[in-house]
């Protein structure tokens, strides 16, 4: 059963609320000033708490200070209530962290949609979904209930992709986000010299096509090639769209699980920029390594083909294959019966990435 807080000084107003909340079955508690209110806060932590504005000896602008003060209290949701004549000073309240306001007098529908709206939200923005499409689909299940949106898919159907094979190419119109089941994927931009740079290798749990997506040109502003057979689920642009688009809790909460590796991305711009291509083949052997990607579980090697390390790298092909040639005879790596990179120090491939 959801626990009601009324902080309300005006007593009619106040069992009157209660009386309506407890007849749609909340459990409700109440407190006649904001004093005693943060106190009942932080003993029954209820799920929503229903404060008025004007009240004597602590009003309820200091009630939300108070409680933003406290890591147990400051994420029930918070609803005003206030007279005609305060609803210019709202803007206070919200800036605060006020989640929603009534203007008294209110219907009882009026408070029972402020409520149950904003328990619909909290339980939505507590929820964690996995990087799987299992995850994906309970996320977009949870988000069309929020929206009340109907014309979104809930099961998406693999396909199955092999090495070598182009999912999208940059310029194409972009349609598709696309989830990784499993395999890996590099995705790249071409130079005008017809060279590939690398901007990331993805691999399950990871999404990609995001960025493109949300790009104003609608193409794809980079090409996606599979670098180990893959399984892809492909999610429609409008799913998407309408995930992003129609709530900025939904969308906050759907690009935390987007944002697989756009850090990575940006730290891999900045290390082309600035580092070495010493400090960049040694980051790039060990981020490939601790992220289990293109990992071969026999010797525990990096199966990568020498023109993708360079691309990876922001390098030549020749200037790579050097590189990793003087890891081999510093010690610093190996390479196995196929060539795969085997690492031997990473202790000091971390230095060289710190320093050099």
């Amino acid at each position: 059963m959801k626990k009601i807080l009324i902080i309300e000084d005006n007593q009619d107003v106040r069992e009157n609320t209660a009386d309506i909340l407890e007849l749609e079955g909340y459990e409700v508690a109440s407190a006649e000033n904001g004093i005693i209110g943060v106190e009942r806060a932080k003993e029954l932590l209820p799920d929503v708490i229903v404060c008025d504005i004007m009240m004597p000896e602590l009003d309820g602008y200091g009630v939300l200070e108070e409680l933003n003060k406290n890591a147990q209290t400051s994420s029930i949701p918070f609803i005003f209530l206030t007279a005609k004549t305060e609803k210019i000073d709202m803007r206070k309240g919200m800036n605060l962290g006020a989640d929603d306001y009534l203007t008294k007098p209110f219907t009882e529908t009026e408070l029972l949609e402020a409520i149950e709206g904003r328990l619909k939200r909290h339980d939505f923005l507590r929820r964690e979904f996995s990087r799987s499409i299992e995850g994906v689909s309970q996320f977009i299940e949870a988000a069309s209930s929020y929206l009340e949106l109907d014309h979104l898919s809930r099961d998406y159907n693999p396909v199955n992709y092999t090495t070598k094979d182009l999912i999208y190419m940059e310029g194409d119109a972009a349609n598709t986000l696309y989830f990784i089941e499993s395999g890996v994927i590099k995705t790249f931009k071409t130079t005008e010299k017809g060279k590939e740079f690398v901007t990331g290798l993805c691999g399950p749990g990871h999404f990609i096509g995001q960025l493109s997506l949300l790009s104003d040109n609608g193409t794809y502003i980079e090409s996606a090639a599979v670098l180990e057979n893959a399984v892809l689920y492909e999610i429609p642009k409008l799913d998407f769209t309408s995930l992003i688009k129609e709530n900025n809790v939904v969308a906050n909460k759907f690009m935390s699980l987007l944002s697989n590796n756009l850090v990575d991305v940006q730290e891999l711009m900045v290390n082309v920029a600035y580092a070495t291509v010493r400090q960049r083949a040694a980051k790039a052997l060990l981020d490939i390594h601790d992220q289990r990607i293109l990992i071969n579980d026999d010797d525990n090697g990096i199966s990568i083909g020498r023109e993708d390390f360079a691309g990876l790298i922001g390098t030549a092909t020749e200037t790579a294959i050097r590189m990793l040639t003087r890891f081999s005879e510093e010690g610093l790596i190996s390479f196995g019966v196929r060539r795969e990179i085997i690492i031997k120090e990473k202790k000091t491939l971390e230095h060289i990435v710190m320093f050099g």
